[in-house]
């Protein structure tokens, strides 16, 4: 029995999609290695026929292949034939072709995340923030730009006051990224909402990049505070859970507001550090970009007639797995 790719089934190639009797050596694929997407190379390919083929239908899309194909599980690899109901490793298709990011930690990572918790907007593709303070936009532009590499600038622009009843001049920056996007999400849970964002404990990675972190947010919901023997900050919001976990990590008393949906306030005392609560966690910085769908079924698809399928199988350096519609897979051993 033949093994592979049916001859018109799309594989994710670096340059874009491509049929698979198209795949020459040299031809550069995507695949995955752990949560990231990395490159390989076909060193050679193989023809081979078949006369049985079957159609895998997953939660994002069907693809053709042999019954032999090897489908990527939490539990090891299983046989395409064999993979209904399972669980099988998959990273957007769409998004293959995105520019990839590398994150510096430190200090502006901390302050460009706290600033973007506080008073930031997340999209589907980019991630801007709106104030009326041109340092503060300042500020968090060149952070934006010192941990991701990606150019960020000012621009002025008005928005309307509820409160003053007519528009007010301010400064956005806006940046063009749904990688960048989706870290943020990532580091904020999932759903970047200011009402519904967790606690971002990537922050917590060191002292520098959390000292960035408080240093931003305290830029966009929070000010300087002085009275009796306090000498610190306070912060504002309605994310309870939010502030409550910051509390923890600095370990200050933090008593919500008794009204639900009334912003709540955390002070943050200038001498936090001496009560060692702090403890460094590692978390990855980088975006995971394989995820899990789920095999819905498998449908057998015998040749037509006389003409058998032609299935294509590579060999591949340095890594044996590609992408298929995003989903990851290999030739049998």
């Amino acid at each position: 029995m033949g093994y592979g790719l049916s001859s018109n089934q799309l594989v994710n190639l670096v340059d874009g999609c491509l049929r698979a009797k198209s795949v020459v050596p040299g031809s550069v694929l995507w695949t995955l290695n752990g949560d990231r997407t990395v490159r390989t190379t076909v060193v050679d390919v193989t023809a081979v026929k078949g006369r049985e083929a079957v159609d895998v239908v997953t939660d994002r899309m069907t693809f053709t292949a042999s019954p032999d194909l090897l489908l990527a599980t939490p539990d090891g690899w299983t046989h395409a034939r064999d993979a209904v109901g399972a669980t099988v490793a998959w990273t957007p298709a769409r998004k293959l072709c995105r520019e990839r990011l590398t994150v510096r930690p430190g200090y502006e990572f901390g302050y460009f995340l706290g600033a973007t918790c506080a008073d930031g907007t997340v999209h589907k593709n980019y991630v801007s923030l709106i104030v009326n303070e041109e340092r503060f936009a300042a500020r968090y532009a060149s952070a934006l730009t010192a941990c991701t590499g990606l150019p960020a600038r000012l621009e002025a622009v008005s928005r309307p006051s509820g409160y003053l009843k007519r528009d007010v001049a301010g400064f956005r920056v806006r940046v063009v990224s749904s990688y960048l996007s989706d870290l943020v999400r990532q580091y904020v849970g999932g759903d970047p909402h200011h009402m519904r964002q967790r606690f971002p404990r990537v922050a917590l990675r060191d002292m520098e990049t959390f000292t960035g972190f408080m240093d931003g947010y305290v830029d966009g919901d929070g000010c300087r505070v002085t009275w009796g023997d306090f000498e610190g900050r306070v912060v504002v919001s309605a994310n309870v859970p939010f502030l409550r976990e910051w509390a923890t990590v600095i370990g200050a008393r933090f008593t919500p507001e008794g009204v639900p949906g009334r912003a709540s306030r955390l002070y943050i005392a200038d001498r936090w550090p001496t009560r060692r609560t702090y403890q460094p966690e590692s978390h990855p910085l980088q975006l995971k970009e394989s995820t899990w769908v789920q095999v819905r079924e498998v449908r057998p698809r015998p040749a037509g007639g006389t003409k058998p399928f032609t299935f294509y199988s590579y060999r591949l350096s340095p890594h044996p797995t590609f992408l298929v519609n995003g989903h990851l897979v290999r030739e049998p051993w």
